[in-house]
């Protein structure tokens, strides 16, 4: 069976770190599992955001409060370093007669997450989704994550986590608004 670019890539780098990786019987099949890994993991950019994020209107016709889902887990991969970040999401929106599927904002962080990224721009990519596909009155999003480029090399420090936030709309201009996110966000 012929082997991917990539497996090709991925033996030559197990051949610079361990003289006679090829040889090894524990590493035989590591390139194939690395391509197929690596699929999964940046699977991200195959992903057609505006098909996933099918909108309706029965149901919100009347709703006007804001729809929250916690502690959504995200993994995804610096791109600094390509090591791995993961924690969790808060999404937030306050429909203006359009809601979504709750799963997908699940579906919507995990698509953007299996990318190569920032925490920064994934935080922001997830509210502006919503935004541009549901057109609601507000949007936030908070994500808390580790970093595995800050813990497993440079400073070595284990247990950081960095809080990232995109607020849009009434949850950005309307202080009561806020203040309501950021008190679901944290129980």
């Amino acid at each position: 069976m012929q082997k991917l670019p990539i497996e090709r890539e991925i033996e030559s780098i197990l051949m610079e770190i361990e003289e006679g990786a090829s040889m090894r019987e524990g590493l035989t099949e590591t390139p194939a599992r690395v391509a197929k890994a690596m699929a999964h993991w940046f699977s991200g950019y195959n992903v057609d955001i505006a098909a996933m994020m099918k909108v309706f209107e029965d149901g919100a016709e009347d709703y006007d409060e804001m729809v929250i889902v916690k502690d959504i887990p995200i993994y995804s991969k610096c791109e600094h370093h390509m090591a791995d970040i993961f924690g969790t999401a808060t999404i937030a929106y306050i429909p203006n007669g359009k809601i979504v599927g709750l799963s997908k904002l699940s579906r919507l962080a995990d698509a953007y997450s299996r990318r190569l990224q920032v925490q920064e721009r994934l935080t922001s990519q997830i509210a502006n989704a919503i935004v541009k596909h549901l057109d609601p009155l507000g949007v936030g999003v908070i994500i808390k994550a580790r970093h595995m480029c800050m813990e497993s090399r440079g400073i070595c420090q284990q247990g950081h986590h960095t809080i990232t936030s995109a607020l849009r709309g009434v949850l950005k201009d309307d202080r009561n608004a806020r203040a309501e996110f950021m008190a679901l966000a944290s129980c």
